[in-house]
């Protein structure tokens, strides 16, 4: 759970509520859902600044593009070890 203020979904004001969903668009559809079932997420964590959450989260959507040489095995694998890397959890 994060520590700081979030605002949910629910209540997103049109500017939150639009910068969350053309980010997601960017997204492979299996991370159309937040996997945290309670809706904290590291999205989540930046719903305060909606142009910061769109330009933060859709340049890492515009890496995992289909149109790229990369398959999607491979993006996995490299995201999985920068996390190792930086030895974070998630």
């Amino acid at each position: 759970m994060t520590w700081i203020r979030t605002i949910p979904p629910t209540e997103a004001d049109e500017k939150l509520r639009q910068a969350m969903e053309m980010q997601r668009a960017l997204y492979p559809p299996e991370y159309a859902s937040p996997s945290a079932p309670n809706g904290d997420s590291v999205v989540a964590s930046h719903s305060l600044i909606p142009d910061a959450l769109y330009h933060i989260f859709a340049g890492y959507g515009a890496l995992l593009s289909p149109e790229l040489p990369l398959r999607r095995d491979q993006h996995e694998m490299i995201a999985t070890m920068v996390s190792v890397t930086n030895r974070c959890f998630y």
